[in-house]
C-alpha cells in the first residue's frame, strides 16, 4: 500500500483484478503464467470409481477439470 502511494481500497481492487483476470482465463481453459510467480493450469482428472468411507459402497467420480498451480523458479527460490 505504502510502496504504490495508495489506498487500501485501491490495493484491494487491484488484487481483485488479477484473481478475476487469472479465473476468467482458466474457466477458458488457457494457461495463465506470471514471471517468477508461477503457472496456473487447467487439468483433466479421468473419471474413476471410489470408496464411500463410511459404507464401503463404490461410488462413480466423474471426469471433471481442476485448477492446479506449478511455482516458478523464482517463488521456490524465496521459499528455500
Amino acid at each position: 500500500m505504502n510502496k504504490l502511494g495508495g489506498t487500501k481500497k485501491s490495493a484491494e481492487d487491484a488484487v481483485d483484478t488479477v484473481f478475476d483476470t487469472i479465473t476468467s482465463a482458466m474457466s477458458k481453459g488457457n494457461e495463465v503464467s506470471v514471471a517468477g510467480f508461477g503457472v496456473f493450469v487447467v487439468k483433466d482428472r479421468a473419471a474413476r470409481e471410489a470408496r464411500n468411507p463410511r459404507t464401503g459402497e463404490k461410488v462413480k467420480v466423474p471426469a471433471t477439470k481442476v485448477p492446479k498451480f506449478r511455482a516458478g523458479k523464482g517463488l521456490k527460490d524465496a521459499v528455500k
